[in-house]
């Protein structure tokens, strides 16, 4: 383990700082996991570890370059990971007492949300005390987890399976694992059936179920009848009668459904609770010798920090999530007097999403105030085009009697202009001044509107922010750290992991470096709903600029792909030790050579083809034998750098 000394005693700053945590609406989104220093740098895992008011994300970020490892860089903080585990079981530990439940909770963790090594490793350790199991949802994820997992704890198996699949599972039943396979078919059951007998086992069984009642939000449709998962309720009678004619209905021990992923509305999830404990009570009616009810993930986590049922929101709290189950189903089964199940929940997200943070440099801007400044332009009416003459005599104008009027005759102008350009009656010279004194009015007048009392702007002018927004180009691939945010628009906090006791000044979006139209970040959190672009702070040649992409620890990491070779990031297990930082692991992330095989490229090949054409080139007297050199060390530093960028100064 590589300690870092650095303690968080950060000096203080002026009271009247700008109050960048306020800002970006920190406290809202961070659960407490996620603070700001007196110094205006990002702190993590708050209250994770007693007595610890966190670590500097900066100095962490620092101290990485310092050891060879640059941005983009993943950030995991597995103390992070492991409050979440306690806070999820404590939760319903709290509820179990208050709702004078009679059963147990076990946490499990769906291993497809993220299914790194290390995370593995430390939900396991961190689980210990909680009982926390695994859940996998195909073979690969099975034989990760069938190696690692403790017998006491619970391996729960969800997906389509094959006979070879559960043959695996029923002898893993004899090596002494506690692992349950969740039937999703009939022919599943004919399998269990038959292996079971071959190898004199008696197993758990478990079966998912298709309820009546849906999810909300995003993902309402995988959930009802119409999910891809599980079994009607008529074919799990059927089930039932498949096991009882086999003397084996004992064995089905375990009811799931499947409840959807980041669910919004706590009024959905108590409805599918109560239905689903209605059914566990059937089958235990049925003679079924049930244990365990599986309520499935759905728990979400408040991305926005707006508390509603709402898209990357939710309108509860974890306390109340539990609270609302252990009741639900307690009341179901103290109604029909039936033995209290254990309760299972596999909250992925709600375990994961906070521990991980992706930093990111900014590598340069671009963006329409860039023209801005029209202060040394003179015309001359006798030659100049009407549009022109139009456009500068709106920019001479602008004030705050008649801001409005010289936005629309701007406009109207600049249109004109257009039009004669397209006719050929504007030289290329003359269009890129009508663009240049219709960008610096469009900045004269942002500024009026900014200074103009909250709810005076007219409402044609509200987007003009949007409109005058530029682009920040960041170090990192979209499609491979944040897919999420393209393919689904879920919105992340995304905030400067420094320099917030300063007042941003230009409003952005942040766009990635791959050569991909889609590859920008398309919604911010906003106060109220989410906005188009962001505020940051202006780029400077004397630091790099930092941004961080917060709560990216579900799915982010497993989802990505390899758009434009650009490939994993490093990967850093960060651990709070004593108001200090401590590198457990440092994971790097994907080397060219590495994506270049991906797609059955062989690095090695390629250098030698180079080079063969770099002789040629000397032979012929086209280059040089010091130019070839240089361009096949450049070459071969390549292959074995990172498939990302270092940021130059100079672009700035």
């Amino acid at each position: 383990m590589t300690t870092a000394d650095h303690s968080t005693d950060l000096p203080e700053t002026h009271a009247d700082a700008f109050d960048g945590g306020s800002f970006y609406r920190v406290a809202d989104w961070a659960n407490g996991y996620f603070g700001v220093s007196d110094r205006g740098t990002i702190v993590a895992g708050a209250g994770t570890v007693e007595g610890s008011a966190g670590v500097d994300v900066l100095e962490i970020v620092q101290g990485l370059a310092e050891r060879g490892i640059s941005t983009p860089v993943l950030l995991r903080f597995a103390d992070i990971l492991d409050h979440r585990i306690g806070a999820l079981a404590g939760a319903f530990n709290k509820a179990i007492e208050e709702n004078a439940y009679h059963g147990a909770y076990r946490p499990v963790f769906p291993i497809k949300v993220n299914q790194q090594r290390h995370v593995v490793e430390e939900i396991e350790e961190a689980g210990a005390a909680h009982g926390c199991g695994i859940e996998v949802g195909s073979k690969p994820e099975l034989l990760a987890v069938m190696a690692m997992t403790p017998d006491d704890r619970l391996i729960l198996c969800n997906g389509f399976k094959d006979a070879e699949y559960i043959e695996a599972v029923i002898l893993a039943t004899k090596l002494g694992r506690t692992i349950i396979p969740i039937v999703e078919k009939l022919t599943e059951v004919t399998h269990i059936i038959r292996f079971a007998k071959q190898y004199g086992v008696r197993p758990k069984i478990g079966v998912r179920v298709k309820l009546a009642a849906r999810g909300e939000g995003r993902w309402a449709t995988s959930a009802g009848v119409k999910s891809k998962f599980g079994l009607f309720v008529s074919e799990t009678l059927e089930m039932v009668e498949m096991l009882r004619s086999e003397e084996m209905l004992d064995c089905l021990q375990l009811l799931h459904c499947h409840a959807g992923s980041q669910m919004e509305d706590i009024r959905a999830i108590k409805e599918i609770v109560t239905e689903l404990a209605h059914v566990y009570v059937g089958l235990v009616r049925a003679g079924a010798g049930m244990k365990y009810l599986d309520v499935g993930g759905g728990l979400g986590i408040d991305y926005r920090g707006v508390q509603s049922s709402s898209p990357s929101s939710i309108n509860y709290t974890l306390e109340e999530y539990a609270s609302d189950i252990v009741y639900r189903v307690g009341a179901v089964c103290t109604g029909e007097e039936i033995e209290h199940p254990i309760i299972i929940t596999e909250c992925g997200r709600a375990m994961s999403a906070y521990s991980s943070v992706l930093v990111f440099d900014i590598l340069g801007s671009s963006g329409p105030k860039a023209l801005a400044g029209a202060e040394s332009i003179e015309l001359q009416d006798d030659d100049t085009p009407q549009p022109l003459l139009d456009l500068f005599a709106a920019y001479q104008s602008v004030d705050v009697d008649k801001y409005d009027e010289c936005y629309h005759d701007a406009e109207q102008a600049r249109d004109a202009a257009m039009s004669l350009f397209k006719l050929g009656y504007l030289t290329l010279e003359q269009r890129a001044l009508a663009e240049r004194l219709f960008w610096s009015t469009c900045t004269k007048v942002q500024a009026v509107v900014r200074d103009l009392p909250e709810g005076e702007a007219p409402e044609d002018l509200a987007t003009l922010d949007d409109l005058l927004s530029g682009i920040y180009f960041g170090n990192f691939s979209l499609f491979q750290s944040l897919p999420d945010s393209w393919a689904i628009d879920q919105l992340f906090p995304i905030v400067p992991i420094h320099r917030l006791n300063e007042a941003p000044t230009e409003r952005v979006i942040i766009a990635d470096i791959t050569c991909d139209s889609d590859g920008q970040i398309g919604g911010y959190i906003g106060e109220t709903e989410p906005e188009a672009s962001i505020m940051l702070h202006s780029l400077t040649k004397d630091e790099p600029y930092y941004i961080g992409a917060f709560l990216v620890g579900a799915y982010q990491e497993v989802l990505g792909d390899l758009h434009n070779l650009l490939g994993d990031a490093h990967a850093v297990h960060v651990r709070i030790d004593d108001g200090s930082w401590a590198i457990e692991e440092i994971v790097k992330g994907d080397s060219v050579a590495q994506v270049l095989g991906y797609m059955q490229h062989d690095a090695g090949e390629l250098a030698k083809r180079l080079s063969r054409d770099c002789e040629r080139a000397v032979r012929a007297g086209s280059m040089t034998v010091r130019e070839a050199r240089v361009l096949q060390r450049f070459y071969e530093d390549g292959l074995s750098g990172y498939t990302y960028l270092e940021s130059d100064e100079d672009d700035i």
